[in-house]
């Protein structure tokens, strides 16, 4: 058996550490605030990505390190660089593969559909940019290091445009709005699924250094909100694509840069993860049931 940390303890991170417990590895599950969890096999443990000491300290005689930490949305073209520079110097020291969780920020806008994980990265938005940063300074380390490329999240406590804009209004049965074009298909990955290719992404056996993309299911938005609406048994009296001047008055400046991802058919290659890593997507009344789960409990 194995040892590995997994550095974030969000909904990817934990399922990623719960997956690797199960399997019976020594699982070690770190974040600033990481709590208690009754995962089998898995250890939380308090640390700070960004003191590379302190994690090299939690890290000593890891096989791979999953980089599963996430920074506050609006801040991550500040934020991120001292995790990732934390998390890279701290497998460098004790000498462990590094498994990155990623998106698909850093095409950019003008990238070509369906999205390869060989293209170049040619972002777009200040996000794209710090994305395409941080992969670029984990490429660089002296250990060999992948990243995982995820669209969209569904699932049990993931927060997504979808479960923050649309979802609210879809539980309650109201008029529901969302941004771009509610028509233009959309990828939409699962986090169990995220999970997995990350651990099947730190097994390949073939040359590091390069990305994986996690197979998806596809809907439109107006098609994945009729069909959570379905799921609940509920009706959605209207359906309507928010304008920039109400996004900008209603406060959500962060998703105005990233809104393209939704304006046109954003497809996803996941070819390579399907063939290389044996991962298939879950159905998407899966990946919506698995949504709604805690949204209902609230």
């Amino acid at each position: 058996m194995s040892f590995y940390v997994v550095v974030g303890a969000g909904p990817v991170g934990r399922e990623t550490a719960r997956l690797l417990g199960e399997e019976g590895h020594d699982v070690v599950l770190t974040s600033r605030s990481v709590g208690s969890n009754a995962l089998r096999n898995v250890r939380p443990m308090q640390a700070d990505a960004t003191d590379a000491s302190e994690l090299a300290r939690v890290c000593q005689g890891a096989d791979a390190i999953f980089m599963c930490a996430m920074a506050t949305y609006h801040r991550w073209p500040t934020d991120f660089f001292p995790i990732i520079d934390g998390t890279v110097r701290a497998a460098e020291a004790v000498g462990a593969k590094l498994v990155v969780l990623g998106n698909l920020y850093g095409y950019g806008e003008n990238a070509d559909s369906p999205l390869r994980s060989d293209l170049s990265l040619d972002p777009t938005s200040k996000k794209g940019t710090a994305r395409t940063i941080m992969w670029q300074r984990a490429a660089r380390a002296d250990v060999p290091a992948i990243e995982v490329r995820s669209s969209d999240y569904l699932g049990h406590g993931a927060i997504s445009y979808f479960s923050l804009v649309a979802l609210p209004s879809i539980i309650e049965g109201k008029p529901t709005a969302f941004i771009g074009n509610l028509d233009a298909t959309h990828a939409w990955a699962f986090t169990k699924d995220v999970a997995r290719t990350l651990v099947a992404a730190s097994r390949y056996t073939g040359e590091w250094g390069r990305a994986f993309h996690v197979p998806s299911q596809y809907a439109s938005p107006r098609e994945l909100i009729q069909k959570t609406a379905a799921m609940l048994r509920q009706e959605v009296s209207e359906i309507r694509s928010y304008s920039i001047a109400e996004m900008e008055a209603l406060g959500m400046h962060e998703l105005i840069e990233m809104s393209y991802l939704f304006e046109n058919p954003l497809l996803v290659d996941s070819s390579d993860a399907e063939v290389l890593l044996g991962i298939k997507a879950s159905s998407l009344e899966v990946m919506i049931a698995d949504t709604l789960r805690d949204h209902l409990r609230a």
